[in-house]
């Protein structure tokens, strides 16, 4: 079960009830578990469709999903039944070997699978959203967003990204009319950066890892695990040879499926599968004043471009799109 903090709440005395938790059921025997818990067979609709199921009594709304490069399900039910359903999911799993992830460790599987979950919201600076801005309140997502990572400007424009360096350009047609196309039509889609993984070298990542006990060395950026991020929206200058910016990296930790260390990124396009670059972890000039931040150095981590999805599981069996970069 993951905990949501996006789930409606209500106050009752000095405690605050969720109305809502929410469930993953994800892996490639994900729809057996599934079948069995429903107790009949579950009809395999298309990506992001809902539906229902029935859960120890409960009619359960799902969204199909597959987070693990094969179909599974999200589920919502109602808090209070939130320990009998988990219940009943792990037992129809125990079976087919379903184990039980933790809030922390559920959104590492993005590193795998090649979802980009954080980008900044690109809302700060046109004048055509002034009064979206002036609406939000003062405690929304985008009004205390905190961006954190080696790579700095003071052009708050440099950190939006477009869909075709995100993955998601093969969603973009031009064949009806919606909000932003006069500006995505002006995006030169072949010259935009491309979406790959960035797998992390070995000896590299253990001076992170080791460094809160490395007593004489310089000190490192807190290296978080799984997932090390330190920021509401990340961006890490991804530097060639030369030490030129060609890329950004956007999330990083560690995924216990592939025992590396990995980080999704945007890279230009004519950096190749299979060159090596350096990510710079941590901040410049010893690291901002962010409550999440030490004071530190920075270390240019080797990294070696790779395909995105990573999993080789995903790369074989989703369908081609948005998770994919087009190179595989």
């Amino acid at each position: 079960m993951l905990y949501d903090d996006r789930s409606p709440s209500r106050p009752y005395g000095a405690a605050v009830h969720r109305e809502y938790c929410r469930f993953q059921i994800q892996g490639p025997r994900a729809w057996e578990v599934i079948e069995k818990l429903n107790g009949a067979p579950v009809e395999q609709v298309r990506f992001f469709r809902m539906g229902t199921i029935d859960v120890a009594g409960e009619t359960v709304r799902t969204l199909r999903h597959g987070m693990a490069g094969a179909p599974g399900l999200e589920l919502w039910a109602p808090y209070a039944q939130h320990g009998r359903i988990r219940d009943a999911i792990l037992t129809a799993g125990a079976e087919f070997g379903i184990e039980p992830c933790g809030s922390r460790a559920y959104s590492s599987n993005t590193l795998e699978s090649g979802w980009i979950p954080s980008p900044l919201p690109a809302i700060y600076s046109s004048e055509a959203e002034r009064g979206y801005r002036e609406w939000l309140g003062v405690d929304s997502y985008e009004a205390i967003n905190a961006i954190a990572g080696s790579f700095v400007s003071e052009d708050i424009e440099d950190y939006y990204l477009n869909p075709w360096e995100l993955g998601y350009g093969s969603f973009v047609k031009f064949d009806h009319d919606f909000i932003g196309r006069d500006a995505l039509e002006k995006v030169d889609a072949e010259r935009s950066r491309k979406k790959v993984t960035l797998a992390w070298n070995d000896e590299d990542l253990a001076k992170l890892l080791t460094t809160v006990i490395d007593r004489d060395g310089p000190g490192y950026q807190f290296f978080d695990l799984p997932n090390a991020n330190y920021g509401s929206s990340n961006f890490d200058a991804v530097i060639d040879a030369d030490g030129s910016t060609v890329g950004l990296s956007l999330f990083t930790g560690v995924t216990a499926n592939e025992r590396s260390g990995l980080s999704l990124a945007t890279v230009d396009r004519d950096v190749p599968i299979g060159a090596e670059v350096r990510v710079v972890w941590g901040e410049p000039d010893g690291g901002s004043d962010k409550t999440t931040v030490e004071p530190h150095e920075q270390l240019a981590v080797r990294a070696v471009v790779s395909p995105v999805p990573y999993a080789e599981t995903a790369r074989r069996e989703y369908q081609g799109g948005w998770r994919t970069s087009g190179e595989l």
